[in-house]
């Protein structure tokens, strides 16, 4: 494999926590703090577990050898993205960059579309001046309560 295809500058490379250059990762570039959670973190959770006997001791080395492990598959998994967008023509990318834009404009409505409570109406409505037809009263069919008095009904 060649170096070529890595993302942190070859003078960086010796500032880069341990984790990381031990495992060789080229595309996924963790700090400091999620490399100790990483290695730190998965040791003391194995721990933490082997001491409530939930798993056997060996939990503490096969934890974070088995988070090494999905670290470097998602690092290898990465390289494999950049280089397959890496093979797309120019032209397919220019294609897919218009398409994605944004369309800015106006839409057509139609003016038979309502969307509004009955009592509101639009400025440019023929209907605006016009008397809307009053609903008639309805009559759920309820009758009054008569241990209960009303005056507004």
């Amino acid at each position: 494999m060649t170096r070529t295809w890595s993302t942190v500058p070859a003078d960086e490379e010796r500032y880069r926590p341990l984790y990381a250059r031990v495992l060789g990762l080229r595309f996924v570039n963790p700090g400091g703090v999620l490399c100790f959670l990483f290695f730190e973190g998965a040791v003391a959770l194995a721990v933490l577990l082997a001491l409530a006997e939930l798993v056997t001791w060996w939990a503490v080395l096969v934890l974070p050898a088995a988070v090494a492990a999905m670290v470097k598959l998602n690092d290898m998994v990465a390289e494999i993205v950049i280089r397959t967008a890496a093979q797309v023509p120019e032209q397919e990318r220019d294609r897919f960059r218009r398409q994605m834009e944004p369309v800015v404009g106006r839409a057509s409505v139609p003016s038979t579309a309502r969307a509004l409570p009955s009592g509101v109406a639009l400025a440019g409505d023929p209907t605006l001046g016009a008397p809307r037809p009053a609903a008639p009263p309805s009559d759920t069919g309820r009758r009054p309560d008569p241990t209960r008095h009303d005056p507004h009904r």
